[in-house]
């Protein structure tokens, strides 16, 4: 099932019953020390102009940044996904506006940054394809808390909405080339890492001081996100760590491999290593760190956010067990929540930060529905 199908099935199941009043999506608060804050920023590409829209407009970017505050008393919580872009996500499916209440993260909307802290690493998201970079809320958060600066990124025309300032929403176009999408986005990710300095000074309560770490960048996706690190990683240099959520690969990357760290996370739904040569061929190419994982009982969306959303779908939609098995596996959502709140932090801990882990040596007890192959 197409991501795009799912939060149609997920907007529809939430609010499409009159008797069910509205819910409001959320996912579990982060656990690191640190209090969360957020900004999102409008970025337009002088250099480019947009190759979905066929207009010769410049291409233009959202993104978010995530970084761990100082103080976010008086700071309102940011939404998972702005008011307009969840709008129009309503009003594709003829649904009212407050149907869904998609109005809350544990991000606090311009709350000064934590400049105790030195040079953060900073860490990119580029989400799944009909996706949107909210749906990487609980692990960016996480990060976050633990005292990582995270650029979240949307893909405009192949994310599901994208809302710019003023309250203009783009959607997404039909993406059957995803070559293209892939390059599209390696091109949209050289851009966001030649933007870090400006960035940079949109964090609030800097006060001058650097605040991230340009010789610590790291990079994880889900999906089409997770093609785009590799890709990303093979033309950037700058990219010192990347991890893919049950990504393919694409291009020149799949026969060159990479110097970097890497990790492949994969399932068993979707065919992972063992059943995709592209994938095999790319994991034989890795000259640097790199584990591979397989996180059994999961599907292609049990990662991100969707391992908690779609689940809440399934009874009110009337989802049966073997539907819902195709879409997010047999894993219980609390428990690919955690693999996600353990893994990402613990792979950037250790190629980031330099503090070896030991969760990524070998089989956890803690984690006994993840393979390891190294």
């Amino acid at each position: 099932m197409k991501r795009a199908l799912i939060i149609t099935a997920l907007v529809l199941a939430l609010a499409g019953c009159g008797s069910i009043p509205p819910q409001r999506l959320t996912v579990p608060k982060p656990t690191g020390p640190h209090p969360v804050g957020t900004v999102s920023v409008h970025l337009v590409d002088q250099s480019r102009p947009d190759p979905w829209n066929g207009s010769g407009r410049k291409r233009e970017l959202m993104v978010s940044l995530w970084y761990p505050a100082r103080d976010v008393q008086a700071h309102p919580v940011a939404p998972w996904m702005p008011k307009a872009a969840a709008e129009r996500y309503l009003e594709m499916n003829d649904l009212e506006p407050g149907s869904v209440l998609l109005d809350r993260t544990d991000g606090h909307e311009g709350a000064p940054a934590d400049t105790s802290l030195g040079r953060l690493p900073v860490v990119l998201y580029s989400p799944g394809a009909n996706a949107s970079r909210a749906y990487g809320t609980g692990v960016v958060e996480e990060l976050a808390s633990r005292g990582y600066a995270v650029v979240t990124v949307d893909h405009p025309y192949d994310a599901a909405v994208v809302e710019f300032p003023g309250g203009r929403v783009e959607a997404g176009v039909e993406l059957t080339d995803f070559a293209k999408a892939v390059d599209v986005r390696v091109a949209d990710v050289r851009f966001v890492l030649d933007s870090l300095p400006s960035l940079e000074e949109k964090l609030p309560g800097r006060d001058g001081k650097p605040l991230f770490d340009l010789a610590r960048i790291g990079m994880f996706g889900h999906s089409l996100g997770g093609a785009a690190t590799s890709s990303a990683m093979y033309a950037d240099p700058r990219i010192k760590a990347g991890l893919g959520l049950d990504g393919a690969v694409f291009g020149k990357v799949a026969q060159s491999g990479l110097d970097r760290p890497y990790m492949v996370v994969d399932t068993d739904g979707k065919g992972g290593m063992a059943t995709n040569p592209t994938l095999r061929t790319f994991w034989d190419g890795l000259r640097g760190w790199r584990l591979n994982v397989t996180l059994k009982g999961a599907a292609h969306n049990s990662f991100g956010d969707d391992a908690l959303l779609i689940p809440m779908a399934a009874e009110p939609l009337g989802l049966g067990k073997e539907q819902l098995k195709e879409v997010v596996g047999t894993i219980p959502a609390e428990r690919a929540l955690a693999f996600q709140r353990a893994y990402p932090p613990a792979f950037f801990e250790q190629n980031l930060r330099g503090r070896p882990q030991a969760l990524l040596r070998g089989p956890s007890a803690a984690f006994p529905e993840v393979s390891y192959r190294r």
